[in-house]
């Protein structure tokens, strides 16, 4: 998978560029065949922002932004936004709601 670093008036250390990397990996290993990702660091003022972008073989793409005062925080929200995205929706609709599937067994008619 490629990761795609973008800077935007912003400068960025190897250990932030690291911390995103593993990040956008561990997220990654959730879906199935991810293609690639791209991470987007922009400052404007005292205001940092983190933007993202996963894309799935399936054509599906996440997509999670996040604004703090640092790039710290910013990142780990905007990570955890797109956690948020693959767990709801990797399940099926019966597994979400809790109920099994009868397997073999015709629905009852009603009188």
């Amino acid at each position: 998978m490629d990761i795609v670093f973008h800077t935007h008036h912003a400068p960025l250390s190897d250990s932030m560029r690291r911390r995103a990397e593993q990040a956008v990996r561990k997220v990654a290993r959730r879906v199935a065949r991810p293609v690639d990702a791209v991470v987007r660091f922009e400052q404007d003022g005292p205001t940092r922002s983190v933007e993202v972008v996963l894309h799935v073989a399936s054509g599906r793409t996440y997509i999670a932004r996040s604004e703090a005062r640092y790039f710290g925080p910013a990142l780990s929200d905007a990570v955890r936004r797109v956690e948020r995205q693959v767990d709801h929706t990797k399940r099926s609709h019966r597994a979400a709601s809790g109920t099994k599937a009868r397997a073999g067994r015709p629905a009852r008619a009603r009188a």
